[in-house]
């Protein structure tokens, strides 16, 4: 079972999502969402870095049960949470 305890998160400009980290015991998984997918689930979010990394502050336990109906242990090291997933 994935569980999300650390509350860093970045923007990733490159990849235009906010990337967060999950933990499965020593296992150690990378979670980007998208652009789009912070759009969708607020759609008043400035359209910005600050903005961005606000609306995933908001949203974080939504994101982050996505995230872990999405990841499946040990498949790969990064998933890509976006518009669909919400």
């Amino acid at each position: 079972m994935i569980d999300f305890p650390n509350h860093s998160r970045s923007y990733d400009p490159t990849r235009r999502a906010v990337r967060f980290w999950g933990h499965d015991s020593a296992i150690e998984a990378s979670f980007f969402v998208a652009e789009d997918a912070l759009r969708r689930i607020q759609p008043d979010a400035c359209l910005d870095e600050p903005g961005f990394l606000n609306a995933f502050d908001i949203n974080r336990d939504l994101i982050c049960a996505a995230a872990a109906r999405m990841y499946v242990r040990g498949s790969k090291g990064s998933y890509d949470l976006v518009a669909a997933d919400f």
